[in-house]
């Protein structure tokens, strides 16, 4: 009987032990939210202008949707705050498929932003793709219809 409480508290110990460390509360993560909605990589569509941020603890994701630009060219921005050498990655393709921006920030190095306008292109449904490699910081984005 001795054998068997001892036996018994050590396969008890075994399993808490090993429910603890299988947990996933260190397990990378990236989450982009673009107005308010959260993707999770299908794709969403969007009107009007974009406004969007983006969190992660070292994960990688690629999340893209689609966005109904009436112009040929459209405004963007984008910043990060990484608090380590994660890569921001924004590319947009108008309604033709042509890209109109491909444009990265490297969490290393200066600068923590970007602005412009995107090359021209055919006003319509545009896809918008977001690639987070390796971040672990926060940033925003977005994008509004060009002149």
């Amino acid at each position: 009987m001795k054998n068997f409480k001892i036996i018994k508290s050590l396969a008890l110990t075994v399993m808490v032990v090993l429910f603890t460390s299988c947990s996933k509360d260190d397990d990378s993560f990236v989450n982009v939210t673009v107005n308010g909605t959260v993707l999770e990589g299908d794709r969403s569509d969007f009107n009007g202008d974009i406004d969007a941020s983006f969190t992660g603890n070292g994960g990688s994701a690629k999340r893209s949707f689609i966005w109904n630009n009436n112009l040929r060219t459209a405004d963007y921005s984008a910043d990060i705050t990484a608090t380590s050498a994660g890569v921001f990655r924004m590319i947009v393709a108008d309604s033709e498929g042509s890209v109109v921006l491909d444009r990265t920030i490297n969490g290393a190095t200066e600068p923590d932003s970007i602005d412009g306008v995107t090359s021209s292109g055919t006003s319509g449904i545009w896809t918008v793709t977001i690639e987070l490699t390796n971040f672990k910081g926060d940033g925003s984005f977005s994008l509004s219809e060009g002149n």
